[in-house]
């Protein structure tokens, strides 16, 4: 049987189309797509701890003046917001689970230094009526359930990448195209946290 060049081509062509949908509809991108999500969403904790760090200084600024006498507390959270923004993260920190414990531990110091530092303001009835004050603890406020936020959408990120790698197709995709992709680690609770907190007056 002879086939003509014309008709060869086209079944060829043809032949490339039907591959090409196959491929693209059986989730050989769905890991690369799920790492970028997940590396996107740690940006985005990132982004947050940043904020939060930007904010401290005019805080601590605002409370000096009317809490001169708790010079302890205003340097532990000078202190913290110091030891949180010098540890370097980027992505890569996303591969190694004691570097991402580390910067965690980090920033929940800052998030403790923080809360000691709300319980100095509740002692000073002229800085919580301090218009500044309240305006950066509201601010504050608002980059914490950010910072919950995205450390939400970060696990959630994390749970779906995990999830397409463990999976079929994906263990497949995984083992013969991205092998070198780990399973990524998540948030942990930081030791203790699931009991409540005890604040003094």
């Amino acid at each position: 049987m002879n086939v003509s060049p014309t008709y060869r081509s086209r079944l060829q062509v043809a032949t490339l189309l039907v591959l090409a949908t196959l491929l693209t509809a059986c989730g050989i991108n769905n890991i690369p797509t799920l790492d970028e999500q997940a590396k996107a969403a740690w940006g985005q904790v990132q982004n947050q701890y940043q904020r939060r760090a930007d904010l401290i200084p005019n805080l601590v600024e605002t409370v000096k003046g009317y809490a001169k006498h708790e010079e302890a507390t205003l340097t532990a959270v000078i202190e913290a917001r110091a030891k949180a923004t010098s540890i370097q993260v980027d992505a890569s920190t996303l591969d190694d689970p004691a570097k991402l414990k580390q910067y965690q531990q980090a920033q929940d110091q800052l998030s403790g230094a923080l809360s000691r530092l709300m319980v100095v303001s509740e002692r000073y009835p002229d800085l919580k009526a301090n218009q500044n004050f309240l305006a950066l603890q509201s601010q504050l406020e608002g980059t914490e359930n950010r910072i919950a936020v995205a450390r939400r959408d970060f696990i959630l990120a994390v749970q779906k990448y995990n999830t397409e790698i463990r999976t079929f197709p994906g263990r497949l995709w995984h083992s013969v195209m991205y092998s070198n992709l780990p399973i990524r680690e998540t948030f942990e609770a930081t030791p203790g946290s699931e009991k409540a907190p005890e604040v003094k007056f």
